[in-house]
């Protein structure tokens, strides 16, 4: 396979910058592109990285040798300073050695192929990155620390067993052989198996082939404080100020980073009746965001206090936090409202923050569930599953060996195919296509 490269952190101004490089006989120009000996791998080394004789930055480098590596393969990687033009000037040394600037998911990939990590754990890998909590990250590590695929290797073997008992009774039946004594203890081998299959199974749930961030709208009537109030949240100016009514007409998204999980923070359209055509396309997205949204903070002030039954009639059962605003401009306390803040004095944002963060971090937390997969582990689950009940009742109904070893096998397969063992081009390309660069 090529020599690959790829910038391993955001491309945005930094502290430092971290580019990997893999393949076979990448270790090669090291000499050439750094002006110490570097000779134990495994060992940071601090160094000049030069290109053609000239300097290029002050950098760190540690090398792997292969089969030690996270990809099995030779690999290195340079810490240099996190400047814009220095990412840039280190993409043009490994171009102009003709190293190939890698895909999404690409060095995941080659530690499937060389056996480093099963298919489970290369999409756990992904799955961690993009956890938007505690909880969440903690049950993907469930599956990322080989616990999820050891389980998945125990039924794969339990299921091998018992193929040897029923295909050895339909091969050798006409040689005195007896592998299945009686179907009774058959039967209740494969009740057993699948009691404890549909258990594991259970312990599983899904993100629909990706972790979704908790979403949360501001909204209410126009001109109380909704954009500040996001902007503050954020701690930077994202979204338009204006004491003009009807100024925020399209939806406008953020991260929003809080101690226990990341959310997506929405800032929305002021709803009221208006004849501006586009301030009313911008009220109806946010009309339709309300309902997509896992919780909605809806804003008021001191002429708006009016309308909050309005508004709790328009989103009817959807999560909400009614939030009292410019409380620097009075100290009225109305009753009913959950916060009150200064979106522009930065008062009761904390408190706001940590009631997000309690309220969201509870609402995802399942505790009852271990494994965080893909949604692909849950269709063979349940396939499995329906299987291995098929099973049974061909035992009990006395039908053909054929069909039961047939079942059997195909629920051994179906297995494979979640560690990789068995897994098609084509879903390797999907799966790995939704990495990220330079993972």
């Amino acid at each position: 396979m090529s020599i690959i490269y790829a910038l391993a952190t955001p491309p945005a101004q930094s502290a430092i910058c971290v580019f990997r490089v893999s393949g076979q006989g990448c270790l090669k120009v090291l000499p050439e592109l750094f002006n110490s000996r570097l000779d134990e791998p495994r060992y940071f080394y601090k160094t000049e990285m030069y290109s053609r004789g000239l300097f290029v930055d002050s950098v760190a480098v540690v090398f792997f040798k292969g089969p030690k590596s996270f990809t099995g393969e030779d690999s290195f990687e340079v810490y240099a300073h996190g400047g814009l033009a220095v990412m840039s000037k280190i993409v043009e040394v490994f171009a102009a050695l003709g190293f190939q600037e890698a895909g999404p998911g690409e060095f995941s990939k080659r530690a499937f192929l060389n056996s480093k990590i099963s298919l489970s754990q290369a999409e756990a890998v992904s799955d961690l990155i993009e956890a938007s909590s505690k909880e969440e990250a903690s049950r993907v590590s469930m599956v990322l620390s080989g616990d999820f695929e050891s389980q998945v290797f125990d039924f794969s073997g339990r299921l091998d067993a018992l193929r040897v008992l029923v295909e050895g009774e339909i091969d050798f039946t006409d040689e005195d052989e007896v592998f299945v004594e009686n179907l009774a203890d058959l039967e209740a081998d494969v009740s057993s198996l699948s009691a404890e299959f549909s258990s594991f199974a259970g312990a599983c749930s899904s993100k629909k082939n990706n972790l979704s961030k908790p979403r949360v709208l501001i909204a209410g009537p126009p001109n109380t404080g909704k954009s500040s109030l996001f902007n503050s949240l954020l701690a930077r100016n994202r979204s338009i100020v204006s004491s003009i009514a009807g100024t925020t007409r399209d939806l406008i998204d953020s991260e929003l980073v809080l101690q226990n999980i990341v959310l997506t923070l929405g800032d929305s359209a002021g709803v009221r009746d208006t004849d501006d055509l586009v301030e009313g396309a911008g009220i109806n997205i946010s009309l339709s965001e309300i309902n997509k949204s896992d919780l909605v903070i809806l804003v008021f002030d001191a002429e708006t206090k009016d309308s909050v039954s309005f508004f709790k009639k328009l989103l009817g059962e959807s999560e909400h936090l009614l939030v009292y605003n410019k409380i620097d401009l009075s100290d009225e306390r109305p009753e009913g409202f959950d916060l009150f803040v200064s979106a522009i004095k930065m008062d009761g944002l904390n408190d706001l923050r940590k009631l997000l963060d309690k309220q969201l971090s509870y609402s995802k937390s399942e505790p009852d569930l271990s494994y965080l997969v893909r949604e692909r582990h849950i269709n063979i689950f349940s396939e499995v599953s329906s299987r291995l009940d098929l099973v049974s009742t061909s035992i009990k109904s006395n039908e053909s060996l054929d069909v039961i070893a047939e079942n059997l096998k195909t629920c051994r397969d179906l297995l494979a195919e979640v560690v990789g063992i068995k897994t098609s081009d084509e879903l390797l390309g999907e799966i790995f296509s939704s990495f990220c660069i330079g993972k």
